[in-house]
């Protein structure tokens, strides 16, 4: 027996208790509940339908200097939330344009923002550490 939406249910549990301990400052639009998407960084044997009730909230996780995922697809304007597991201040800023930034998400905290209306994929870095890099596709 898969463990899988007892993983999702713990998953959308942690990021719903995250954003609301995070303070207004550190979100640049009002916080909206996160929709359904499909993370690449974990294979499944049975992938979750996008609109069912099984489905992952869009996140990336920053940890050990690191996007977790890498690659993240979501659908266009999705509220994306980002968690910072990490010791540092990071940010989650579009590479080119002004797709999307998160602005300082301190240690423990956390921020959302939309994705892009425009489909296609949007590489992103944190502005704070420049080795940090990953990429939201959006489609």
């Amino acid at each position: 027996m898969s463990r899988f939406p007892t993983r999702v249910a713990l998953s959308a549990a942690v990021v719903l208790l995250a954003a609301a301990g995070c303070s207004s400052a550190a979100t640049p639009s009002a916080p909206a509940a996160p929709t359904a998407t499909t993370a690449h960084s974990a294979p499944s044997s049975k992938a979750p339908s996008p609109s069912g009730p099984t489905a992952a909230a869009a996140r990336i996780t920053i940890d050990n200097f690191a996007f977790s995922p890498a690659k993240l697809t979501v659908h266009p304007g999705e509220t994306v939330t980002v968690v910072n597991h990490d010791s540092a201040t990071h940010t989650v800023t579009a590479s080119t344009g002004s797709a999307f930034d998160t602005g300082p998400i301190n240690p423990g905290k956390s921020a959302t923002f939309k994705a892009p209306a425009t489909v296609g994929a949007f590489a992103y870095v944190c502005s704070i550490h420049a080795s940090m890099h990953g990429t939201l596709t959006v489609g």
